[in-house]
């Protein structure tokens, strides 16, 4: 028999994944499945910021800027165990360049601005601040003179000036996908999350299968929130058209502690010589540098070329010339799910979201909703959104406001973590109030003494952990801080498969996978 299901939603990245806690809130029977991992797609790849956007500013965006400034400030009150303060320096290289450029990407123009004065600059940042003012928690920007840069960071000397602003991190957004998840099934335990499944779709049922289940749901509406597969999904429901065309943003972790020392927790957000926007900031204990912004189509082949993290490390060579650049450790890439656009700058191409609407017709029985574009940090507001139009569609009424609504280890964040003894003290800053709940005293990892056998192991059992890569590239950081080595690997498996009852055959099966993707996806060599 099919289970009758509210909204099925399919893909459980992060805008996915914010619309399944939030209709969950409103007591909406919801069924969110995806190909793989919570989080595991585009949601995955970004620069780890959570920001308003200053950069929309100068293609007139101004609705998305602010809206993109007050969902950071929410996320840095309802997510403060994974969402923190970042100091921002943009370094300026002219005095008065870039305002007639500006003027005519307002206009309209179709190429992107190069080289923003310091003029330019602290008009933006004053306007960023305006716009900020909604909850704000952050302090207003500030302009440095020339000698007070050189002091503060290691510079190129051809610099004129710099600004200081405020935006914030996301310290690991895989794990924060899955805290929606988590919360949206606590609000709502007659929802159902499936991970690492598939799907057929016959008449007005979809089967959705997984290795532990198989549930043939009975939906009244259908969100496809797929990202860059949006179009493959909905061509497998029957539905002709093009929404997505995205572009590629690549990302390369670097083993640089004389720049991680530099940087005093800073971020620096600068124009490379050929005028695309880059960063450099720690995460991790690793110098993250990003990002490129070249157009691609095939989210599943996508990986950092030779060519892009040349282009990166060049990027930070000539901009922190005197300073030791180590070896890349991890890199990665994603295809931003953009609208698609023709005839446009890749860098100038809409970071805002829609919700275009495909009504039933013969053989599928319901509507299909797609969620195009948006960005990480305006999940929650594109998922309002657009619960709101289902409840209406669905004849309900909003009972729950998502916007002071803390998330995961947010909740009952404690006030003061240094009156907490010091492995619980570790546990919380990593999880949040989640953290209360792990196992402490257990024994650590070889390789990483900060991870114990006990904390994985509870990871595993709770976190819907279905494969071994889930646990060392979303759940924890092990993977991305290149700390991982093959013993670990083995171990690990050990680990998770005492929990799963993974037969040794699988148990090995799991390391070769990691193996495999931590090799052709991100460049390893181990």
């Amino acid at each position: 028999m099919s289970e009758p299901f509210d909204v099925v939603i399919i893909g459980a990245g992060v805008n996915g994944a914010g619309l399944f806690r939030d209709l969950c809130e409103q007591g909406v029977k919801c069924l969110i499945l995806d190909k793989g991992d919570w989080g595991s797609g585009t949601s995955a790849a970004p620069s780890r910021l959570i920001h308003g956007g200053i950069k929309y500013l100068e293609t007139g965006e101004f609705r998305l800027v602010a809206q993109s400034t007050l969902e950071r400030n929410l996320l840095l009150k309802n997510a403060p165990h994974a969402v923190l303060p970042l100091p921002t320096v943009i370094p300026i290289f002219s005095w008065f360049k870039g305002i007639g450029a500006a003027l005519r990407t307002l206009a309209g123009s179709t190429t992107a601005p190069r080289e923003r004065g310091a003029v330019l600059m602290k008009i933006g940042l004053a306007l960023y601040d305006l716009y900020g003012a909604r909850e704000r928690v952050m302090p207003r920007h500030q302009m440095w003179s020339r000698a007070r840069s050189l002091r503060e960071l290691p510079l190129t000397p051809r610099i004129k000036a710099a600004g200081l602003y405020y935006d914030a991190r996301i310290a690991m957004p895989e794990r924060l996908v899955w805290e929606l998840i988590s919360d949206g099934l606590r609000a709502n335990p007659t929802s159902r999350a499936v991970s690492h499944a598939t799907f057929t779709h016959q008449g007005a049922t979809l089967t959705v299968t997984n290795e532990d289940a198989t549930l043939t749901a009975a939906p009244l509406l259908v969100v496809n929130a797929a990202g860059p597969w949006i179009d493959r999904v909905n061509a497998s429901l029957g539905i002709e058209g093009r929404l997505i065309g995205g572009t590629k943003g690549a990302h390369i972790l670097l083993d640089a502690p004389d720049l991680v020392a530099a940087l005093k927790g800073r971020m620096v957000y600068f124009e490379a010589d050929d005028g695309r926007i880059c960063l450099v900031y720690e995460h991790l204990g690793r110098a993250m540098v990003g990002s490129t912004d070249l157009r691609a189509d095939d989210p599943d082949t996508l990986v950092v070329s030779d060519e892009e993290q040349a282009y990166l490390i060049g990027a930070v060579r000539a901009l922190f010339p005197g300073v030791a650049l180590g070896p890349v450790v991890h890199a990665y890439s994603g295809l931003r799910p953009l609208p698609y656009t023709a005839g446009k700058a890749a860098g100038l191409i809409s970071r805002d979201h829609s919700a275009p609407w495909t009504e039933p017709a013969p053989g599928r029985p319901w509507p299909v909703i797609s969620l195009v574009g948006g960005k990480w940090t305006t999940f929650r507001g594109f998922a309002e959104e657009v619960a709101d139009v289902l409840l209406s569609r669905l004849g309900l009424t909003r009972l729950v406001s998502t916007r002071g609504l803390p998330i995961g280890g947010g909740r009952d964040f404690p006030r003061d973590i240094s009156a907490l003894p010091t492995e619980v003290q570790a546990l919380v800053q990593r999880y949040g109030s989640t953290g209360l709940q792990v196992p402490t005293g257990g024994i650590p990892l070889t390789d990483a003494p900060d991870f114990t056998e006990s904390e994985l192991a509870w990871i595993v059992r709770n976190e819907r952990v279905l494969r071994l890569e889930d646990l060392v590239l979303r759940r924890t950081p092990l993977a991305i801080t290149g700390r991982l080595t093959l013993p670990m690997l083995d171990h690990l498996a050990q680990i998770a498969g005492a929990v799963r009852g993974w037969s040794p055959e699988r148990q090995a099966a799991e390391v070769a996978a990691v193996k495999d993707t931590l090799t052709r996806r991100h460049r390893w060599r181990f």
